[in-house]
């Protein structure tokens, strides 16, 4: 089976050290990404470890299609304790860092313990530099990569980094890299700043040769020769669809639809995109340069889920003051779904609707943890209470934009996700806009049969990310091509997703996560039965537990 090659490098910031350990077991059982840095991280992290403490890691990993030119390949994994949702957890980012990170020659790359100075690191194939950067203290995520080009004469591609967010602890931080790109759900860029590092950089030429079928080529040139609309528009193509069906939150989730929707839809996207914009060797090239000269606006988006959480969740109907949210975001280094999530609450308790202005100036507040922008740096499930408004999260995590209350199969994926309400764990709203063919769409408005395809949709996902592949690839990758990619039969690869869902969940469960944390704020028909159903399936306890000795042993060996 292909699979990633390579030892695990465990980087101490705290100490000031290196190691590294044979992990080939691990490799050889979940593939890359994020299958190996959750197997890494149940072994390795304390259950009880305080997701901003010395004792949580995060865990850096490729996939083994990185080292190889198919597209669809250009995302990287990042693994660790969550300071928001207080879960394992892992978020992947695209851009053109994974196959620097592959060129270092390790299979893993671990940052723990916890320095006393801002850091920046250098990991490469001759190894670690620990640079002390107090200038950058405070500094913005361009700044940040000004500086890695000014001195050494390392591009963007080459820096994962936090901004302000991050060095502030704010929950729903992001680690950035390619300026632009994020590891974005779930706050690791807040773990990184409590350890005190600014910045990573990964450079070398040690990257190990992959045989990847000729089918990869295939794709290749079918991701070159699409007419997808997603080429034009990201994924805001979506927009007018989910808000025709009833699925686009509005105004902090108290509607389903928006009546400003022409002015933040794909079109509206579509019209102020510049030039092209790619990750690392695709050829789909699907990413959203925009622009916008009248008011000096420009930043690489947004994406549905952030025209969304700033948009008609803030009552913005301006697709210019999104971009300008949009920005705010990636130069602090936020998430956007989360941020724009909590602003939305905010201006409910406020009742301040649509007013830009305020969005932008809570957006730097929160950054900063600046007045109220400390509070609100918590995340939703943290401050509801204070500011009187719902909790529209799950296990912490905020909403995605594919509202579960018309999407009944995407709400009780929301439910049951180890991380909390994410829309990328199974993509449902695929099967129930729908954006597939007739004969594989499923009815909106039920949960009847849903369970089934929440637990095959999540480990197919899991799966993909292990690979590390692209979920935009979906339609070029078919079961028959991971078949003879991966070398593997597909019910095979299917099982090894399966186990990286269940060491999540194991994990979680050891920190208290059980069946009363799988729960919506809204009612969906015969919920409680899909839950059963869903943890029949998985063959796990009624409470929502793992029995004990989840996905096997795999023990780690030091060199």
């Amino acid at each position: 089976m292909l699979h990633v090659e390579g030892p695990l490098l465990t980087v101490d910031v705290g100490d000031r050290d290196t190691e590294t350990t044979t992990v080939d077991d691990v490799l050889e059982s979940f593939i890359g990404g994020r299958g190996v840095a959750t197997r890494l991280a149940h072994d390795r992290i304390p259950f009880d470890a305080d997701p901003l403490s010395e004792e949580n890691s995060l865990f850096f990993t490729t996939g083994p299609m990185q080292t190889s030119n198919m597209s669809f390949t250009g995302r990287t994994n990042c693994t660790g304790v969550s300071p928001l949702t207080g879960g394992l957890l892992s978020s992947n980012a695209g851009g053109f860092i994974s196959r620097n990170l592959a060129d270092t020659g390790y299979g893993a790359v671990e940052i723990t313990g916890e320095s006393d100075e801002l850091l920046a690191i250098h990991v490469t194939d001759e190894g670690v530099e620990f640079e002390a950067v107090p200038d950058l203290d405070g500094a913005t995520v361009p700044e940040v990569t000004e500086y890695m080009a000014d001195e050494h004469d390392l591009s963007k591609e080459h820096t994962a980094c936090i901004g302000p967010a991050g060095e502030n602890l704010v929950r729903f931080a992001s680690i950035m890299t390619t300026e632009s790109r994020a590891f974005g759900r779930g706050g690791l860029g807040a773990v990184l700043g409590s350890k005190n590092v600014k910045a990573i950089t990964f450079e070398g030429d040690s990257r190990r040769d992959v045989d990847i079928d000729p089918i990869g080529m295939d794709i290749h040139r079918e991701a070159a020769t699409s007419d997808s609309l997603m080429k034009e528009q990201g994924t805001t193509n979506v927009t007018d669809l989910a808000n025709e069906v009833g699925a686009l939150p509005t105004r902090y989730f108290s509607e389903l639809s928006f009546e400003g929707v022409e002015g933040i839809n794909g079109e509206a996207v579509g019209d102020k995109k510049y030039k092209k914009g790619t990750c690392s060797s695709c050829a789909f090239a699907c990413k959203l340069p925009t622009k916008d000269e009248e008011r000096g606006v420009e930043t690489e988006g947004p994406e549905y889920e952030t025209v969304m959480a700033f948009g008609s969740n803030c009552d913005v109907d301006d697709v210019v003051d999104v971009m300008q949210s949009n920005e705010l975001c990636d130069r602090y280094g936020m998430d956007t779904i989360s941020c724009g999530n909590v602003v939305a609450a905010y201006l409910q308790s406020e009742g301040e609707f649509g007013n830009t202005e305020l969005v932008h100036e809570t957006v730097e507040k929160i950054a900063n943890r600046e007045d109220e922008g400390d509070l609100l740096a918590e995340g939703i499930a943290r401050f509801h209470e204070d500011l009187d408004v719902e909790n529209w999260t799950v296990k912490g995590l905020s909403f995605a934009a594919h509202d579960g209350r018309t999407l009944n199969g995407q709400g009780l994926s929301y439910a049951v996700a180890t991380r909390g309400a994410d829309h990328m764990f199974t993509t449902m709203y695929h099967f129930e806009y729908p954006l597939v063919s007739d004969d594989e769409a499923l009815p909106k408005g039920t949960l009847e049969g849903k369970p089934e395809m929440v637990v095959e949709q999540e480990n197919a996902r899991a799966m993909e990310d292990c690979g590390i592949v692209c979920r935009f690839a979906f339609s070029f990758m078919t079961p028959e091509r991971f078949e003879t990619i991966f070398g593997e039969d597909y019910d095979d690869l299917l099982d090894i997703g399966a186990r990286v869902v269940e060491l999540e969940r194991h994990f979680n469960n050891q920190r208290g996560v059980d069946r009363d944390d799988d729960e919506l704020p809204y009612d969906l028909p015969e919920f409680e039965s899909a839950l059963d159903e869903y943890y029949e399936l998985r063959d796990w306890n009624a409470d929502g537990t793992v029995p004990d000795n989840p996905a096997g042993e795999s023990p780690v060996s030091a060199d």
